[in-house]
């Protein structure tokens, strides 16, 4: 029998046809109608969306909901799996910050984390903030963490408790753990305290959802008096604000994805104007950790696109005092660094392959911490404290859980602090990780990451889930994730395809998968999927592919391009109608994503080329495979209406007959459920979609 078979008729969206003319250029659009004219205020509000909006978003999910009726059963069995691989009472190492050690925990049954502390060198632990308890009685809760101030007397928390990410701010005194009367709306999720611990500085989200002001807010103070520090007047740039690790410096961070700008506020003197270091130039990017009597300096000036260390005074940061310290090399791309009182640390990947370099600030001596495994994730935790030789790191691999370090930079010994313990059981003999190259259309070879079982059968005869992403130079590690292991114990392969668009072979990996080569995205990936079917790891009606976000435009592409190649497809709160969205210059998103894509009101040369590859733009008379899309209703990142105009134009499109499936969570937004518990229902779901489709249940 199908795996879809008897099923009710799916929902009929309304055509109102709607004709833009642009460069020349006419388009009609059927399905513009889902754009509610109120969306900013839905976000806050969702019970004032368009009844119609709303009754047509609830029939897909009835609609959805019968066409995975038989897979009831096997959800609840893969969200027990799934969730019997997770210690539920689990806490983190504290991290150590003057007197006290702070961290967070769960409780059995818990959805949300509790942060605590405890005495540096160990003692009785306190709960400073639960968050179950404060997400009692709502359907929506996100935590945006606890901030300290640098006297531990108070602290900072943020909460989302309708998943638009506008977050509340409140001020916990930490000894008696009450609420002051301090309550500031519409932010980022948090904050950066003045040394004094008497005031603190965020950021703003605007009516557009862009962040986009820094302001100063004077405790007891109401937040209409609180002082704007700085204002970015450009659409295209977003705004964060952050601290150094020796309290001297707030840093201003003004970026969009090619240009950056810092501006440094000296916490001497807290009213002066924000200093620009390096003023905005196309390109130019780069960002600063302090280093005592220096601050460093990670950019891509002077041609080095996989980035170099500079450092200049605190006294004298502008860019003409700039002095190379770590070279540019081609191919080693430096992520990230972070700097202490003897030495200074950076992540780079070399061949596809994390590792952290260290090296003795007065003796210039360098070594590097790195591991064996022919495919693994490294990171770099954050730090409190700045006179220290101990750093903390995190190793896993698609077979080994998580590792946490702590590394002594002077002796070089590393100290196991803890092993990611899953209770259910996890052999990793039982596992083979792989990383195998495909073949991409111009000669380039593209990563990808295997996981399997040592006895699948690698005849052909193997499901795989096929994941990708491919923007904004993120790269996705292999790491440990107990969730997929559901998935490869039914027979699955699980495969993650590095494609261009991320940076996991250096930056030029990332140029060359956007702009005017975005189709390398999508082409790389049809190429892994053709990789995987010659050599037998699976076949091309057996692999489901899987994307969210900007990995859900990939979907959506890869639909159109090779229709017959995917036995399914998984499109994650998907980026699919990447033409409009980047004409309307109002959404929250769409002025800083234009370095990334374009900006086609602008320049009818990329007008057109979104136009060739925009998912929703280019759907036509193809047999398409089932295909499930998961939105959220109050998504500022990729808006509802993406996935729903999508979703009616492939019903009315495809000539496979195969379902096309919309789950909109109507209480949630670009993040799916908050709760850790929810969100594990959700990916047992898609997991029971792949599952189904590949005709293994």
């Amino acid at each position: 029998m199908p795996p879809f078979d008897n099923l009710p008729a799916a929902p009929i969206a309304a055509r109102k046809p709607v004709s833009e003319t642009r460069h020349g250029i006419t388009r009609t659009d059927d399905y513009a109608w889902f754009r509610a004219d109120n969306w900013q205020q839905m976000f806050k509000d969702t019970s004032i969306l368009d009844p119609e909006i709303r009754a047509h978003l609830e029939a897909e999910n009835a609609y959805m909901k019968a066409a995975m009726a038989d897979t009831e059963a096997l959800q609840k069995a893969l969200f027990a799996e799934m969730r019997g691989r997770i210690k539920e009472d689990d806490s983190s190492v504290p991290v150590k910050d003057g007197p006290f050690a702070y961290g967070s925990s769960y409780v059995t049954g818990g959805e949300q984390p509790r942060y605590f502390r405890e005495p540096r060198d160990g003692g009785e632990r306190r709960i400073l903030l639960d968050g179950d308890k404060e997400a009692e009685g709502k359907d929506y809760f996100r935590l945006s963490g606890l901030d300290h101030a640098s006297d531990h007397t108070l602290g900072i928390w943020g909460y989302d408790d309708k998943g638009s990410e506008y977050f509340t701010l409140r001020v916990r005194d930490l000894e008696t753990l009450e609420d002051r009367r301090d309550v500031i709306e519409n932010t980022g999720g948090g904050g950066v305290w003045a040394p004094d611990g008497g005031s603190f500085f965020y950021t703003l989200q605007d009516e557009n959802h862009r962040p986009s002001k820094i302001f100063h807010h004077i405790l007891g103070e109401p937040q209409d008096k609180d002082r704007l520090v700085y204002e970015e007047t450009d659409p295209g740039f977003f705004v964060s604000v952050g601290g150094s690790l020796l309290d001297d410096y707030v840093y201003i961070d003004i970026h969009d994805h090619e240009t950056s700008e810092y501006r440094l506020l000296s916490t001497k003197d807290l009213f002066a104007e924000p200093v620009v270091v390096a003023p905005r130039r196309t390109g130019l990017e780069y960002s600063m950790t302090e280093g005592g009597d220096v601050f460093y300096i990670l950019t891509n000036a002077d041609g080095a696109r996989d980035f170099k260390i500079m450092e200049a005074p605190v006294t004298a940061p502008e860019r003409g005092n700039w002095k190379e310290v770590v070279p540019h090399r081609p191919g080693t791309l430096i992520l990230n660094h972070m700097a202490f009182a003897r030495h200074l640390v950076w992540l780079e990947r070399h061949e596809g392959l994390p590792r952290i370099v260290v090296r003795d600030r007065r003796s210039g001596e360098e070594h590097e911490i790195a591991f064996a495994e022919e495919a693994y994730s490294l990171g770099l935790s954050g730090a409190a404290e700045y006179d220290t030789d101990v750093i903390r790191f995190s190793y896993s691999s698609m077979t080994t859980p998580s590792q946490l370090y702590d590394y002594d930079m002077a002796t070089r010994r590393r100290t196991l602090l803890k092993t990611q313990e899953v209770p259910s059981g996890h052999d990793p003999d039982d596992y083979v990780t792989r990383r195998v190259f495909a073949p991409a259309h111009d000669g380039e070879r593209v990563p990808v990451t295997l996981l399997y079982r040592k006895d699948t059968a690698l005849d052909g005869s193997a499901p795989c889930l096929l994941y990708g992403y491919g923007a904004y130079g993120i790269s996705i590690p292999a790491s440990f994730n107990t969730n997929c292991l559901s998935l490869v114990d039914r027979g699955f392969v699980y495969a993650i395809a590095h494609i261009r668009g991320g940076k996991d072979k250096g930056f030029a990996w990332y140029e060359n998968g956007k702009m005017e080569k975005k189709k390398n995205t999508f082409s790389d990936f049809i190429a892994a999927a053709d990789h995987l079917a010659k050599e037998k790891f699976t076949a091309y009606d057996r692999i489901v592919a899987e994307g969210g976000s900007a990995g859900g435009m990939l979907m959506g592409a890869v639909a159109n391009m090779a229709p017959e190649k995917f036995g399914g497809i998984i499109a994650a709160v998907p980026f699919v109608d990447v033409l409009n969205t980047m004409l309307d210059d109002t959404l929250p998103l769409t002025p800083p994503e234009w370095p990334e894509w374009g900006n086609p009101i602008d320049s009818a040369d990329f007008y057109r080329l979104m136009a060739s590859y925009s998912p929703y733009d280019n759907v036509g008379a193809k047999p398409y495979p089932p295909i499930l899309a998961l939105s959220g209703l109050t998504d500022p990142r990729v808006t509802y209406w993406e996935p729903t105009k999508w979703v009616a134009k492939l019903r009315d499109h495809s000539t496979s007959g195969a379902p096309v499936l919309l789950r909109t969570n109507m209480g949630a937004g670009h993040g799916g459920a908050s709760g850790r518990f929810q969100r594990l229902e959700e990916i047992a779901f898609e997991y029971a979609f792949a599952i189904k489709v590949a005709g293994k249940m």
